[in-house]
């Protein structure tokens, strides 16, 4: 059986055919990728960018999923797939199944087209951090253990508005000013935790996320006057708390016929609190002032349920459906955001996101099948309704279509998936903006039998 298929969800009955040539080899070649895929996400990650979603101002920021690349072109759910050839990030259950070491890093690309109610238009592009995975068996087929770094949430927006600001007679009657107002950072989250297969039929998974950064939002306002001082003003809030999650899948073998398998699988991740800081400074110099003390503060998240189901009716296709949930409505927090307010005037809504999709090998398990056979075809779509909006009777909907290649390669366990999705967010009604927007995601999926031991004899 070909371990490295993409989509199959059937239990290898054997090891891999071609392991690691040593223990210390696989060893170093695994740690060098991870470390030079890890200060690569790290270096992406500090880059400053405004070039994003103008709904990312709102609330934390616009919340980010990478479940792995390819349940990214499949919807990005996944809470019922127990994939034995990548790391479901969204069901710690599937972990314990996993054969190969893998480590699985990429980066996207997005452009923003904006349109706004007198149909003006205006176009942003950025590149970033899509996230870094590492899973590894400690007993075969048994228990396996799931590493993380994935963004949560993302800020990056820039508005500009323009207007007239009544001066002293003897200056102007009028000036003109402009309000620039840019936003940038956002939370990463690290995830750990072991997946057990309990048996046949059962695999349970815990796993602990970490989840920190900062949200930092600056209004810059410029005046044509000389006579006039421009001013600076940034809130920069640093964030930082723990949660776990608890996930659970079941496989029902032969479930409507001979050859499939049919898996159901739900997560739920716990509420959190968020501890941190608010700092406020006035100017763009290098050294800027800081306006009044520190504000210490928390933020109380809400608990996550996520539910989905996989069937696989043979080896070449796999379908997916998955709806997750979020009572953003029980937020609280000290610090006021962009649509919530602490003495209750604002609040979040609930948060819900549906997800399909559809994968198709051509060659199944074969081997020997032409490399186009063996290249995966994804498609998906998703609907999100947002937590977060710029007015209270207003609700934010993304909707979006997915979609991939997962090429092989000469290494036997790892490919190359190139994904994409194509989507629109927000209205023009009520003065708001809509956007549409396109994303294109680069990602390695290296796997290799590590610590293979020799027998002698």
């Amino acid at each position: 059986m070909n371990h490295s298929n993409t989509g199959t969800f059937f239990r290898p009955s054997n090891p891999p055919t071609r392991p690691s040539r040593s223990f210390r080899l696989a060893g170093r070649r695994g740690l060098l990728i991870f470390g030079c895929l890890l200060f690569f996400a790290s270096t992406a990650q500090g880059q400053r960018s405004n070039d994003g979603s103008i709904y990312s101002r709102f609330g934390l920021g616009e919340l980010r999923t990478f479940p792995s690349s390819q349940l990214q072109a499949m919807g990005g759910g996944g809470y019922g797939f127990p994939s034995y050839n990548a790391l479901n990030l969204n069901n710690p259950a599937s972990w314990g199944a996993q054969i190969l070491t893998r480590v699985t890093g990429g980066m996207l690309y997005q452009t923003v087209e904006a349109t706004d109610a007198s149909n003006q238009t205006s176009r942003l592009a950025s590149g970033f951090f899509n996230g870094l995975h590492i899973s590894f068996p400690l007993l075969k087929q048994k228990l396996g253990m799931g590493l993380g770094f994935v963004p949560y949430s993302r800020v990056s927006y820039r508005v500009q508005t323009n207007g007239f600001l009544n001066a002293e007679p003897a200056v102007l009657d009028t000036t003109s000013y402009v309000i620039s107002y840019q936003g940038n950072g956002g939370l990463q989250q690290i995830v750990g935790g072991l997946g057990w297969q309990a048996g046949s039929h059962v695999a349970v998974g815990l796993s602990g996320r970490f989840i920190f950064g900062i949200l930092e939002d600056t209004r810059r306002t410029e005046f044509l006057n000389p006579f006039f001082e421009d001013a600076v003003i940034t809130n920069a809030t640093r964030l930082s708390g723990f949660t776990g999650s608890l996930g659970i899948l079941v496989r029902l073998p032969k479930a409507f016929s001979t050859n499939d398998a049919l898996n159901l699988g739900a997560t739920v991740t716990l509420p959190m609190t968020l501890t941190g800081k608010r700092v406020r400074t006035l100017g763009p110099g290098a050294a800027p002032d800081t306006l009044g003390n520190d504000i210490s503060g928390k933020a109380d998240l809400p608990f996550s349920l996520g539910v989905g189901a996989a069937y696989q009716p043979g080896t070449r296709w796999t379908f997916v459906v998955d709806a997750q949930y979020e009572n953003w409505s029980s937020f609280e927090s000290d610090f006021s955001f962009p649509g919530y307010a602490p003495d209750g005037s604002r609040s979040f809504q609930d948060r819900l996101r549906l997800s399909g999709g559809i994968e198709f090998l051509p060659a199944g398990h074969d081997l020997l099948a032409s490399y186009l056979k063996r290249t995966a075809l994804r498609l998906g779509f998703y609907y999100d309704r947002s937590y977060a909006s710029p007015r209270p009777d207003v609700t934010i909907g993304t909707y979006a279509l997915t979609g991939g290649f997962s090429f092989p390669t000469l290494h036997p366990g790892t490919r190359i998936d190139i994904n994409f999705e194509l989507g629109a967010r927000g209205t023009t009604d009520f003065g708001l903006v809509r956007e549409r927007f396109l994303r294109i995601g680069a990602s390695i999926n290296f796997g290799e039998l590590w610590f293979a031991k020799r027998k002698l004899g």
